[in-house]
């Protein structure tokens, strides 16, 4: 069984998503979208919103 039960949904400044448990304290260079819940809740809302998985600065340099 998984020691944590609650997430939430954290993002950096690439624009990639990932999940990190709520009762820790989010790792410099990541901040809340506001999102949370259980494990996969979390991971199904990051494969609703990040549709292009490519880093924000790959984006940019392609003009994307």
């Amino acid at each position: 069984m998984d020691a944590f039960t609650d997430f939430a949904v954290v993002i950096n400044h690439e624009e990639q998503y990932s999940i990190w448990p709520t009762e820790l304290d989010v790792p410099a260079g990541w901040h809340s979208v506001g999102k949370s819940g259980a494990q996969q809740e979390c991971l199904d809302y990051i494969d609703e919103v990040w549709t292009d998985i490519r880093p924000l600065s790959l984006r940019t340099a392609l003009g994307v």
